[in-house]
């Protein structure tokens, strides 16, 4: 009764509450909303309702909570051009405090010739590169709701130019372990800049998420759905509903599985003349060995304009 309740009552109420902090200009430190990690890229970013997994946290810090040993993931990945990122996620419980976890996400932009306003070069050079460093808290109450919260203190450089910023990430888990099914409610990035490129402040790119995901019985597979940017203005209410994602895991066994994902506004955007390709897909592969040692690929199809693959090496402390 209450996931017949619940489920649509968050799908209506949140995006006709939300309009209050809806946005729609470009916002600052975009590189926030870059899949992070292997395994939520492979299911495209339906990755809200995971548990056990340190690099939950960046999509629903409720997930802290889950953690059964302390778990570390770091992980590396090229994007289009010379562009290249790193990730780095930790999670443990600490006596009966609860659990917490600590993330770090990097973006290299790579060297670009400086010119002046007529675009004479002088063989100069300069850097551009993003920084988010995060500290989250998690627990649970009545055995199936996990809750956590994340403070994110986040850095854009560019040449000598810098702007710096304070955010919350808030989430909440709901687990049914007998029937498989997981639901989950996010808000991500809300706060505001410190210091900004200009003399304009800019808004962070806030995020209202809402997740569900379900084992299917007598099957390998695991469904998980994810709707993002809730909150954006749109000029029909259906289409507060477009930036979703969907990813299918198939679990063969404790030790190996495959996955794949589509993410239907990546593959709109990516959309080049009447071609679309496979652009908003993505697939990868989870290997666990050893027992404590965790490896996870993707590759993630951005149509004509290419791929991004992103490889996460994990350890469980035993």
């Amino acid at each position: 009764m209450l996931k017949k309740f619940v489920i649509p009552a968050l799908f209506i109420i949140t995006p006709l509450f939300l309009n209050v902090y809806s946005q729609t200009e470009i916002p600052a430190f975009d590189f926030l909303r870059v899949e992070t990690g292997a395994k939520a890229s492979s299911l495209a970013g339906a990755f809200d309702t995971y548990t056990d997994d340190p690099n939950a946290m960046f999509y629903n810090p409720g997930s802290l909570s889950t953690i059964t040993n302390s778990k570390v993931s770091a992980g590396f990945g090229k994007y289009l051009l010379d562009i290249k990122f790193g990730t780095l996620a930790y999670a443990t419980k600490y006596k009966d405090l609860g659990w917490f976890g600590v993330g770090i996400k990097y973006f290299n932009y790579g060297s670009f010739e400086r010119a002046d306003e007529n675009g004479i070069t002088n063989g100069e050079t300069f850097n551009a590169n993003d920084l988010m460093l995060s500290v989250g808290y998690g627990n649970f109450i009545y055995d199936k709701i996990n809750y956590g919260v994340t403070l994110k203190y986040i850095y854009s450089g560019i040449a000598e130019y810098k702007s710096s910023a304070l955010a919350l990430d808030i989430g909440v888990q709901y687990h049914l372990p007998k029937s498989q099914f997981s639901l989950s409610f996010g808000i991500n990035n809300l706060g505001a800049q410190l210091s900004s490129y200009i003399e304009t402040k800019e808004k962070l790119p806030l995020d209202v998420r809402v997740g569900v995901s379900k084992r299917l019985e007598h099957t390998p597979v695991r469904l998980n759905v994810t709707f993002s940017k809730l909150n954006e203005s749109r000029e029909k209410f259906l289409q507060h509903f477009k930036a979703f994602s969907i990813g299918a895991e198939f679990i063969f066994s404790d030790y190996v599985s495959a996955r794949l994902g589509y993410d239907n506004e990546s593959r709109q955007d990516m959309k080049l003349g009447t071609s679309l390709g496979i652009s908003g897909f993505s697939t990868g592969l989870g290997i666990r060995f050893a027992e404590k040692y965790v490896f996870d690929y993707s590759l993630n199809s951005l149509g004509k304009v290419g791929s991004t693959h992103r490889v996460n090496l994990g350890y469980i402390f035993k």
